[in-house]
């Protein structure tokens, strides 16, 4: 009888909890994302990657339900991305900011976040200092300046001595084409000239002649993942590049696995270097992989960066949230995430407690043929690098 009284104490207790779980707001996070403008698979690609946390994690965090609400920032259009980041914050009442395909954007909604006092989780934005006077916002993704150094040095060690730069015209174009310029000239290398293109370019064959023409060895170009890469690396294979010997050196978004099947052969050889492929070779990323796979029906999107990225940022607001028993207070939020560290897809990760950006790995990769379609290859680690232009 004690026993059996015991069990029914036990059970009533564990009912009231779980009707007081229940009635539980839902965790509202609030999505800023291109899902139109600039590359076609950006919001798809983000939309797979949450439905892999969910997939594999549940939709409940500490007795919350977790809703998305999301907003389309059409492309670069910082001024949507403000209104659309207040909206969220002032008639939806979100609890967490999360999203940003790019800068300009990233910034804006930045600002709102600190106004509000409401944390937001940056899932691509790769322009360095972005973030250092907006105390509520934190990146998962990286920065041009962490993943250029590698590949800079990488083309010294590997006899490169002289090259050209063409780069986009904005803050992570910048960031990239300039820590290459820098860091090759600091190891002894030459750069022959450089090219700085508008953002919304997408004609580039002057851009290419005029860096053959100064016959380097190498050329290293960066250009986001809004579908320029197609019409540029077609354009280097029809200048005769190979023939030539010039080796191209690139940022890792010029082969976003979405579009190296569109690309094809003019990606033969190309060296990048980035925090991710979905090629890296690990457990976690497998099952990431195939989950994702699975729950956006085996289409034509594959994870990228920015979906590694949303992934984790699932996995900190599973962390903080959980850690405060399903409140989200700003202050405590934001000194949960500065000592973040855990096993991505991608590899181990942290978020620098100084800068509220991460500490991750940035792999040297070679895009192959293999099993009839290109992949990007990492072959060389370059462990846990931090932004050199923050501290």
């Amino acid at each position: 009888m004690r026993r059996l009284t015991a069990f029914a104490a036990a059970f009533a207790t564990l009912f009231v909890a779980s009707s007081v779980r229940a009635d539980l707001p839902p965790l509202k996070i609030g999505i800023v994302y291109s899902y139109s403008g600039g590359g076609a698979t950006l919001g798809k690609t983000l939309d797979g990657a949450i439905d892999t946390w969910i997939a594999l994690h549940g939709d409940t965090v500490a007795g919350r339900k977790v809703v998305f609400i999301r907003r389309d920032d059409t492309g670069i259009a910082p001024d949507v991305a403000r209104r659309q980041a207040q909206e969220l914050v002032v008639q939806e009442h979100v609890d967490i900011l999360m999203g940003s395909a790019l800068t300009p954007n990233a910034i804006a909604v930045a600002a709102v976040s600190t106004q509000a006092k409401v944390p937001f989780f940056i899932v691509n934005s790769a322009t360095s200092n972005i973030i250092a006077k907006q105390p509520y916002s934190s990146r998962f993704g990286f920065t041009e300046a962490q993943a250029t150094i590698p590949i800079a040095q990488w083309a010294l060690r590997s006899g490169i001595k002289t090259a050209y730069v063409v780069f986009q015209d904005y803050g992570p174009g910048i960031d990239a084409g300039l820590t290459f310029e820098k860091t090759f000239t600091a190891g002894g290398g030459v750069i022959l000239g450089e090219s700085r293109v508008p953002v919304a370019n997408q004609e580039y064959a002057a851009y290419i002649q005029r860096a053959k023409d100064t016959k380097p060895q190498a050329l290293y170009v960066f250009l986001n993942n809004g579908g320029g890469s197609v019409a540029f690396l077609h354009g280097c294979k029809a200048a005769g590049y190979g023939r030539a010997g010039i080796k191209i050196l690139a940022a890792g978004a010029l082969v976003d696995e979405d579009y190296l099947p569109i690309i094809g052969d003019a990606a033969d050889g190309l060296i990048t270097s980035l925090n991710y492929s979905t090629d890296h070779d690990s457990a976690l990323n497998r099952q990431f992989v195939k989950t994702f796979a699975k729950v956006t029906g085996n289409g034509p999107i594959v994870p990228d960066f920015g979906s590694v990225a949303a992934f984790d940022v699932m996995a900190a607001i599973y962390k903080v949230v959980g850690a405060q028993n399903g409140t989200v207070d700003p202050d405590k939020t934001m000194e949960l995430v500065k000592g973040l560290k855990f096993e991505s897809p991608r590899g181990p990760i942290a978020i620098d407690p100084a800068t509220r950006d991460l500490i991750q790995n940035i792999y040297i990769r070679r895009t192959i043929k293999r099993h009839g379609s290109y992949v990007n290859v990492e072959f060389e680690t370059v462990p846990m690098v931090r932004d050199p232009n923050e501290s």
